[in-house]
């Protein structure tokens, strides 16, 4: 059992100061401010909790909840950089995606995700959905373990010390019934039914959730219906995410395939509920919207990666008002900062209406702690409250950034970034600190390097 002081902290019914939690096996078993009404000990009496004797460890700054990144391809992190500059579509920088996954083996991918997710932690996430879809050998053979590439992952994130959504994703065609051609054989198990076989044997350990993923409706068979119904089955009790109508080109193929929007295809199929996560949700018409809305559906927005590929802005305010719950997303990698992800929904909103003020501050901040983690299937997680996940992420209010920005919800949204997170505890253990920065970035060089000699 430890006891923090936390100098500035953000609590689910707002902001206090000088907040005194304790922590004991990972989670909040107390949680104190000035203002608390109840004599401490009578209360841990109450719960049955023993309070240890001795002083608080002190934390200044500003503590916020620990950040759920919803949507992440850990490979592309190789990608920042290296593919921004010249001209092209979503589709050309996409062949420069497949030639990195071409070259990924076991060992080379370990290395690769582990220093992406450390980055993750220095940026204050401390549970990420990894959309997984690299599963098999680069000729597409199965490994000796089919789920070897998934392990990679859940070990990755175990060795960086975040926990993990392995969104494991169903991918069968390279458009529309096409075979799958390339890269795309890595990603392929042939049926769906072949695909359930294999990802229910993929083992999570407790920093880790197995839950399914459709790549897009795209990447479905000539005829959908038993695929999407052997999926609704699959997943009706866990976490379900698919790259939702990110381009136009979708939509229209998708019309001309199957007679329905993307949506309006999942949504016939029982694919659309409260488990479900939309990812990017770009294009959409107002039938689209309603149906999310009405689903009460998550929708993962990942600004910094929908402006890279210049795939356009997502009706966010008009999917909140209908209903969906907004989580927020890194996806390419090409920027790790959910603070940046915050700040961009709003001010995308912007240049699309011209006029201000559609988010709250509090609001984006919910999407990217308790909804996102939510979408995860960490419902105990992304709060500072008794029975949460001790996670505690701590913001320096001193630098450039953030000095004399308020100390609130609108520093935290309008202000910070990633490189202003000085500490990022998760369940209680305290796994990066702002001088470890150097040391990731030597990591992450080591295996971007490696990928790029091959």
């Amino acid at each position: 059992m430890t006891t923090y002081l936390l100098e500035r902290a953000l609590l689910p019914d707002g902001w206090r100061d000088e907040v005194e939690v304790t922590v004991e096996d990972g989670r909040f078993v107390e949680v104190r401010d000035p203002f608390t009404r109840f004599d401490p000990q009578a209360l841990a009496d109450n719960l049955g909790i023993h309070r240890s004797a001795g002083e608080s460890v002190r934390v200044p700054g500003l503590t916020i909840p620990g950040l759920a990144n919803t949507h992440s391809h850990a490979f592309h992190r190789a990608l920042r950089g290296r593919t921004q500059a010249g001209q092209g579509t979503f589709w050309t920088w996409r062949e420069q995606m497949y030639a990195v996954a071409e070259r990924l083996d076991p060992d080379g991918y370990l290395e690769l995700a582990t220093a992406t997710f450390q980055e993750m932690v220095a940026a204050g996430i401390t549970c990420v959905g990894e959309f997984h879809y690299l599963h098999h050998g680069r000729d597409g053979t199965p490994y000796t373990d089919p789920n070897e590439m998934g392990a990679v992952l859940v070990e990755a994130a175990r060795v960086a010390g975040l926990r993990i959504t392995v969104l494991d994703t169903l991918y069968l065609s390279s458009g529309f019934g096409a075979a799958p051609r390339g890269a795309q054989v890595r990603y392929a198990d042939g049926s769906a039914l072949a695909w359930a076989e294999r990802v229910s044997a993929l083992v999570a350990p407790e920093h880790a959730i197995v839950a399914g993923a459709l790549h897009s409706v795209r990447t479905l068979p000539k005829d959908p219906a038993e695929t999407l119904n052997l999926l609704a089955g699959w997943a009706a009790d866990r976490p379900f995410h698919v790259h939702l109508s990110e381009q136009v080109a979708e939509n229209e193929g998708a019309l001309a395939a199957y007679g329905l929007t993307p949506t309006r295809l999942l949504a016939a199929h029982g694919l659309l509920g409260p488990m479900t996560t939309a990812v990017h949700a770009t294009h959409l018409c107002d039938r689209d919207i309603a149906e999310l809305g009405s689903a009460s559906a998550f929708v993962s927005f990942c600004p910094t990666t929908e402006r890279d590929l210049g795939d356009g802005v997502g009706p966010s305010r008009r999917l909140a008002d209908a209903g969906a719950r907004l989580t927020l997303g890194s996806d390419s990698n090409a920027v790790i900062d959910l603070f940046e992800e915050m700040r961009a929904v709003e001010l995308d909103e912007r240049l699309v209406t011209q006029r201000r003020g559609h988010w709250r501050s509090a609001d984006l901040i919910e999407a990217a702690t308790t909804t996102g983690h939510a979408s995860l299937g960490w419902p105990d997680a992304g709060a500072i409250a008794v029975g949460q996940r001790a996670d505690l992420v701590t913001l320096d209010t001193t630098t450039p950034r953030t000095a004399g920005t308020g100390a609130d919800e609108h520093t935290v949204v309008f202000a910070a970034g990633a490189g202003d997170v000085v500490s990022t505890m998760i369940e209680g253990r305290l796994i990066f600190r702002h001088d470890d920065r150097e040391e990731i970035g030597r990591a992450l060089s080591r295996a971007i390097g490696k990928v790029w000699a091959e």
